[in-house]
């Protein structure tokens, strides 16, 4: 599996939490906060393949683009970003060393906290 950033997803967070569209949850809250597999069919059938790929760090180019296998480390839930789900990608990120994602997310994840002073 060749997994890297997807930069296109990287900025797309940016501009998200500079206009102050975040969540600011709690670390494990991921799991009950992230889109269900029909919010996610339903937003690709409204939206798209790349509109669904802007809500992610990552991308596996030896999975087919229009597969969700071919999206990784999602971050929000088609409105805002998720405090719980940069925190997530983070350590998922460093846990199988992809570098250029953890350190995307770490750097979303001090954004994002930064929104709170």
């Amino acid at each position: 599996m060749a997994v890297k950033r997807h930069e296109s997803g990287v900025k797309h967070a940016r501009k998200l939490i500079d206009a102050g569209n975040v969540v600011l949850d709690e670390r494990d809250g991921w799991s009950e906060h992230k889109p269900s597999a029909a919010a996610e069919n339903e937003f690709i059938r409204d939206h798209g393949w790349t509109e669904y790929g802007r809500w992610h760090l990552g991308v596996d180019d030896e999975a087919p683009e229009e597969t969700k296998k071919h999206w990784k480390f999602p971050y929000g839930d088609f409105k805002k970003v998720h405090r719980c789900a940069l925190l997530s990608a983070e350590s998922r990120a460093g846990q199988y060393k992809y570098q250029d994602i953890e350190q995307a997310a770490a750097h979303l994840h001090g954004m994002l906290d930064a929104t709170k002073h």
